[in-house]
């Protein structure tokens, strides 16, 4: 980095880079959100179906129907990096951070608190989808913003490997929420876990936002926000620059975030065709995620290490297109009954090709953006791209599989496809593993934006930006 960015000289009151904080910061907040969301994919799939909705509702449309409180939390997403982008480009990382982390908190715990179908009416399922909305809102400046803080704060040489680690955060967050399920369907009564059973995961998220919040507390803001901050403070709105210089690169990010349809599918839908459609055992069955996710703990910082060596896109393009082909004989196992086939190919599937993707894509993604815009691009790219798989994902599986809930054939195309699509975006990508933050921020700053940046930064006493300064002398 250089001594002086934004004519602002680095003293004791611009705090250095703190990798460790920063990867484990960003680990708690990933594992809560992914155990938010996890935890209520299980309950969609497993109890919320029988619970939120009429009881003479068919189970292809009850299964529909609890599909979508899943997915409207996706669908919102894209609002929520409109709000939770700006303002972490703006006012910090770390305030999105914190914000989002007792958003997305207290609305799981409230889902543990609704009444159901039978106490309310109606009024049930609205209340679900309000809190679902609020973990939606909540959860897309969550991932984008601690990304940001992960790479800003990283060794140059291991971005990849630092930024990974917010992944390895929502795959342990997915065990925990599908491990917190295990006990009580294999040990609960029907009717004990229909009553209170399926409360306990959902109240749980509390101690996981206890702990979140006593790590990020002592966590700075990185260097490369403090060096771009005034220009930031001066300049139009994040998301007004975004829109106006890298409207491609959000394109690009959206869609090759589409990827998530693997995830989605295999922690969602498969899960309820196994249970309500074949009828294999619940606790059999959730035993699959827990394991490939086991898998995935180690795949995930290896990956990011790979990345690091050879680049963000040929792991990331494995990753996709690995996944996306062994999701046929994954449904297909299930379909047919074969435990060891379905254990060996949702490992496969899950634990380690889609992990590669799920590893690089922080970095990747991010280094698509420079410093000024990143929270904002990172955001509007991903939450598009999740609000698509999340949002549409589960209901188009569940309307491909028919009136029967069993043409997984038809699923497990669609799913090829989405990520055939999405590794093509991706090689055309620039590869920026041997580049500096600095030089990414040259490499992205369109010569409009560098004046712009460099007109604000005049405004306010300071001089241009490194990046500003390396554009409108190279343009």
């Amino acid at each position: 980095m250089s001594e002086q960015l934004q004519g602002v000289t680095h003293s004791e009151s611009t705090p250095g880079k703190t990798p460790k904080r920063a990867a484990l910061s960003s680990w708690i907040g990933s594992a809560l959100e992914y155990y938010d969301f996890a935890v209520y994919g299980t309950a969609a799939a497993l109890v919320l179906n029988h619970l939120f909705f009429p009881a003479d509702t068919s189970p292809g449309i009850a299964i529909l129907a609890a599909m979508g409180t899943v997915g409207v939390a996706y669908v919102v997403r894209p609002l929520g990096a409109l709000i939770m982008g700006p303002l972490g480009d703006r006012y910090g990382r770390k305030f999105v951070l914190m914000l989002c982390l007792f958003l997305i908190g207290a609305s799981t715990f409230a889902v543990g608190c609704l009444p159901t179908f039978d106490q309310v009416g109606y009024l049930a399922p609205a209340l679900l989808v309000l809190c679902r909305v609020i973990q939606g809102l909540s959860a897309s400046g969550e991932q984008s913003s601690a990304i940001s803080v992960s790479l800003e704060h990283a060794d140059e040489r291991h971005r990849a490997f630092t930024a990974s680690w917010t992944l390895h955060g929502t795959q342990f967050g997915t065990l925990l929420a599908t491990g917190v399920f295990i006990p009580f369907t294999l040990f609960l009564s029907e009717d004990a876990l229909m009553s209170w059973g399926w409360r306990v995961p959902f109240w749980l998220s509390a101690a996981v936002v206890l702990v979140a919040f006593l790590i990020r507390r002592g966590l700075e803001e990185p260097p490369a926000f403090h060096e771009n901050k005034e220009a930031v403070a001066g300049a139009a709105s994040p998301l007004a620059m975004t829109l106006r210089y890298h409207k491609a690169a959000v394109a690009r990010v959206a869609i090759a975030a589409m990827i998530n349809s693997v995830n989605i599918v295999f922690t969602v839908w498969a899960l309820s065709f196994a249970t309500n459609i074949v009828g294999l055992d619940r606790s059999t069955v959730l035993l699959v995620p827990v394991v490939a996710n086991l898998v995935a703990l180690f795949a995930i910082p290896l990956s990011g290490m790979l990345a690091d060596r050879i680049g963000r896109r040929p792991v990331f393009i494995m990753g996709a297109i690995g996944g996306g082909l062994a999701m046929n004989g994954y449904l297909g196992a299930i379909y047919s009954g074969n435990w060891t086939m379905i254990f060996f190919m949702g490992v496969l599937m899950s634990g380690l090709l889609y992990s590669m993707g799920n590893a690089v894509w922080p970095a990747f993604y991010a280094e698509m953006f420079p410093t000024s815009v990143r929270v904002t691009g990172l955001a509007l790219g991903t939450q598009i791209g999740f609000a698509g798989s999340g949002g549409f994902v589960p209901v188009i599986a569940s309307a491909l599989a028919g009136d029967q809930g069993d043409q997984w054939m038809k699923v497990s195309i669609f799913v090829g496809v989405v990520c055939v699509i999405s590794a093509l975006v991706a090689m055309t990508a620039k590869e920026t593993k041997a580049l500096t933050l600095d030089e990414i921020d040259a490499l992205h700053t369109a010569r409009g934006e560098a004046a712009d940046l460099a007109a604000a930064g005049k405004s306010a006493g300071k001089t241009t930006s490194k990046a500003s300064e390396a554009q409108l002398a190279a343009k």
